[in-house]
């Protein structure tokens, strides 16, 4: 299994790190690839980075844009999950098979969804 972790790069990077992932991923083609987003978390030292503005994290919109380019450039034979904040079921168990229907669904999350609610969720989250 192989996970990455959305919205570690920032703003700065946040296409590089989608690009750059979705290529390694790829060439190891793991049986499971596995995607989360990345919550500033009190204690940590992101969040410190944050606080003194050398860290400038993705809005919901931008995470799910990310997301989006990962599956885009991203092509293995195996299972694909997610754990975000989006209310929807991106999981499945044949990423080819499906790839363009999750696609779909993050294009619809993106254009449709509140994304205010969804930062409201993930800022109110205080642990794994």
């Amino acid at each position: 299994m192989a996970n990455i972790l959305e919205w570690v790069a920032g703003q700065s990077h946040t296409k590089e790190h989608a690009l750059n992932s979705a290529k390694i991923f790829s060439q190891g083609n793991p049986t499971v690839v596995g995607t989360g987003g990345l919550v500033l978390f009190e204690g940590t030292g992101l969040l410190g980075l944050y606080r003194k503005g050398r860290f400038q994290p993705l809005s919901e919109k931008g995470l799910m844009e990310e997301l989006k380019l990962f599956i885009e450039n991203l092509d293995f034979d195996g299972r694909f999950i997610t754990h975000h904040t989006i209310s929807m079921d991106l999981n499945n168990v044949n990423f080819r098979e499906n790839k363009e229907n999750i696609l779909k669904s993050l294009q619809y999350g993106i254009e449709n969804f509140d994304l205010d609610k969804l930062s409201e969720i993930r800022s109110s989250k205080r642990g794994l």
